[in-house]
């Protein structure tokens, strides 16, 4: 398959699936529910709110939209409604889950829990998928939200994490830069360290599915012109599907940088638990969360 260019293009892949039902946990947010609905309207899913009914209804209220209270489960616990989402999930009703206006904390607890819970026993990670102006291709960015000082075996999750969510659309071998401040191994920097492991491991069959290329600069990564001008090569420079970075301030001044001043587009989804989550910032804007469903409608098709 080719390279997915853009969020238009996932969508269109999207468009050609059974629909899917997304449970919502606190879903009395309007840019949440906007996010929502308008999916619901583009055809891509079906939805079930969990959440403060009166609340949700005088959201919808005052936003002129109108909806059916079947659709509603009430919750004014916020504990209670991450709980309930997860079940839903659980039990077939739902193929994955959206977090409304919660904290992270409380929905990563409720879908760990060694009982209730959808954890398959691996790691979990987040991935910020990007359509960045001027990049030729959609791109992934891990960790710059969950992990926050990852170990060799947490990178290897992440990736593993990462190719999965690539796998899932349509990419047979992603290629993964593992990004560090330089393109050789210092000792002194154990993310270079690291980073040649990861590439050994990969060349070595270790790690499955992707071509992983590190220690290796950003600007590598992305620009095929830097590569050369600095004599790198190889195929995952100025053509990376997915940016593993050393930790998580790294990854969330990338990102945050790339929305604030990139007029970058993002989905942020997390991945490594049966179903894939929605899993944006309570600021988020409606078009991050919407994309973030349109992700989450074509990964929910394979994972679980």
């Amino acid at each position: 398959m080719a390279e997915l260019k853009n969020f238009q293009e996932l969508r269109s892949m999207v468009l050609k699936r059974p629909k899917k039902v997304v449970a919502v946990a606190c879903a009395n947010d309007w840019h949440t529910l906007e996010a929502v609905f308008k999916a619901k309207d583009d055809g891509l899913l079906d939805y079930i709110l969990i959440g403060d009914k009166d609340r949700i209804k005088e959201v919808c209220k005052e936003n002129g939209h109108e909806f059916s209270e079947k659709d509603i489960i009430h919750s004014t616990d916020e504990k209670e409604a991450a709980e309930i989402t997860v079940k839903l999930v659980k039990e077939g009703k739902a193929d994955f889950l959206q977090k409304g206006l919660m904290q992270t904390s409380t929905i990563l607890k409720a879908v760990l829990d060694k009982e209730k819970g959808i954890g398959i026993g691996g790691l979990m990670s987040n991935v910020a998928l990007l359509e960045i102006p001027g990049y030729h291709k959609l791109v992934g960015v891990t960790d710059g939200g969950m992990i926050m000082y990852p170990t060799l075996e947490q990178k290897i999750g992440m990736i593993n994490n990462a190719v999965r969510m690539f796998n899932y659309m349509g990419y047979q071998k992603p290629k993964v830069a593992v990004t560090c401040a330089l393109e050789v191994v210092n000792p002194k920097m154990p993310e270079t360290v690291d980073a040649a492991k990861l590439k050994e491991m990969a060349d070595n069959g270790q790690i499955d599915n992707c071509f992983v290329e590190g220690p290796i600069s950003t600007d590598i990564a992305f620009s095929k012109e830097a590569a050369k001008i600095k004599g790198f090569d190889s195929p995952v420079a100025g053509d990376a599907d997915i940016i593993l970075v050393p930790n998580i301030n790294a990854g969330n001044m990338m990102v945050k940088g790339l929305l604030l001043f990139g007029n970058t587009k993002m989905a942020g989804v997390v991945m490594g638990a049966k179903c894939p989550i929605a899993l944006n910032s309570r600021s988020a804007t409606f078009e991050e969360k919407y994309f973030a469903l349109v992700a989450c409608c074509l990964i929910s098709d394979i994972v679980g």
